[in-house]
């Protein structure tokens, strides 16, 4: 006879025909509730992660991954610094700024924005913005000709076009000297800039605020004298550039202030994280109704074999062979489920490309509209340790949801099953 015993009856008990209409029902649906659970799961969390991974593009294409900032006496030697940056181990960038909050004002029409001095030449080692160029050359920043380039929602809201004239007003640099009162200058800058070129990331955070100016004309915005106000930084890697920057930092003297991508944009990035965590419990929780019809299944195929048990323990089968009959039948339903919902999710998460059209031309309708949405194609990116723990906890509650049944079993006293017989 085939050894183990319980695993040889447990399998002829999956196998078996004789059982109720009912309860073969009830395990064929808790079988494919568990598969629609785990490949819904790993389905929906790849295509959130390829969102995320879209959206932390976007917002970097034009962000670098880090910022070192400062006094102007501090950063008075900044060439020197980039070059002492740039020798560091996973830099691959560096580029200066200057970051200016101000009104931009066109007619009667004024905005908020955040006015940036870059370096045309340096700042495409830490960001792409020649890229995003709509209308005009990222080289067209020229210092002394008062160029500015702005993000397309800006250029929208102001309707302001290449060639049209612009004021930018931002405050003075506030050192409490002639003018100041408890630290607040009261003495703004305004100075009338050409518009030579319109960008568009793709992030609202950017498009909708943002104005490129040369490094000269926004220092000579700030009056700091040609000091820029910080150092961006790209990595080879943009997740070492939490761990990496405070460490440069430390190596120049520790005297400068620390930023990097996680910090400014934690908010959205924290947003995204608790969307996914409660997806993932929605999602889960199909998996554990599933798991509890295996309890429901199993409760019924102890009643209906409670004879055949009680038989079992006549001839010598032990209380815990009784338990592994049962956890048996349901872990091979559960195991069953979980790794057809592995390959079809897996199925799904690798060709969401390709699906998705598919679906909307025959639905006629666009998941991500083109005229309202950037992103006009669904991203897919499967991560393989979520979908790891996705399959490892679906196994588990498979596991859990026999204990019960399976206990319940190895308790049938024979002398009471077999009274009636």
């Amino acid at each position: 006879m085939f050894h183990p015993l319980p695993l040889y009856i447990g399998l002829r008990y999956v196998r078996s025909r004789s059982q109720g209409f009912f309860v073969s029902f009830i395990s064929w649906v808790s079988m494919l509730g568990i598969c629609v659970g785990v490949a819904a799961l790993i389905t929906v969390i790849s295509v959130m992660n390829g969102l995320e991974g879209e959206m932390r593009g976007r917002l970097l294409s034009l962000a670098s991954h880090a910022t070192l900032s400062g006094e102007p006496e501090q950063l008075e030697d900044w060439p020197e610094l980039a070059e002492r940056i740039r020798k560091e181990e996973g830099v691959v960038g560096v580029a200066p700024f200057i970051d200016l909050q101000g009104m931009l004002g066109r007619g009667e029409d004024m905005r908020a924005a955040l006015i940036r001095g870059v370096d045309p030449e340096l700042e495409s080692q830490v960001s792409d913005v020649g890229a995003h160029m709509q209308v005009g050359r990222f080289s067209d920043l020229i210092p002394g000709e008062q160029h500015i380039i702005l993000g397309s929602g800006l250029a929208y809201a102001l309707d302001a076009r290449v060639g049209d004239e612009i004021t930018v007003l931002v405050p003075a640099m506030a050192n409490g000297g002639e003018g100041a009162i408890a630290g607040i200058d009261l003495k703004p800058r305004i100075q009338n800039f050409i518009v030579s070129g319109v960008f568009e990331a793709g992030a609202q955070e950017l498009d909708n605020v943002l104005g490129l100016v040369h490094l000269q004309d926004a220092s000579g915005l700030a009056g700091t004298h040609g000091i820029p106000g910080g150092l961006r930084l790209k990595f080879d890697d943009i997740f070492a550039a939490p761990v990496r920057t405070p460490q440069i930092n430390q190596a120049l003297g520790g005297q400068l202030k620390v930023s990097d991508w996680s910090i400014e944009n934690a908010s959205y990035f924290r947003a995204v994280r608790i969307e996914k965590t409660m997806m993932s419990l929605i999602l889960m929780l199909i998996v554990a109704v599933a798991a509890f019809n295996i309890v429901a299944a199993l409760v019924m195929v102890v009643n209906e074999k409670r004879t055949d048990i009680a038989i079992l323990r006549t001839v010598g089968m032990t209380p815990r062979d009784v338990i592994g009959v049962f956890m048996t039948q349901g872990v091979l339903i559960g195991w069953f489920g979980a790794l057809l919902g592995l390959i079809v999710g897996l199925l799904l998460a690798f060709n969401v490309g390709t699906i998705v059209p598919f679906l909307e031309g025959l639905a006629g309708v666009k998941v991500f509209d083109p005229t309202v949405f950037v992103i006009s194609d669904m991203p897919s990116e499967v991560q393989w340790p979520q979908v790891i723990t996705i399959t490892v906890t679906a196994l588990v509650l498979t596991v859990l949801a026999t204990i019960y049944p399976s206990l319940r079993g190895a308790a049938t006293e024979p002398a009471e099953a077999l009274r009636y017989e």
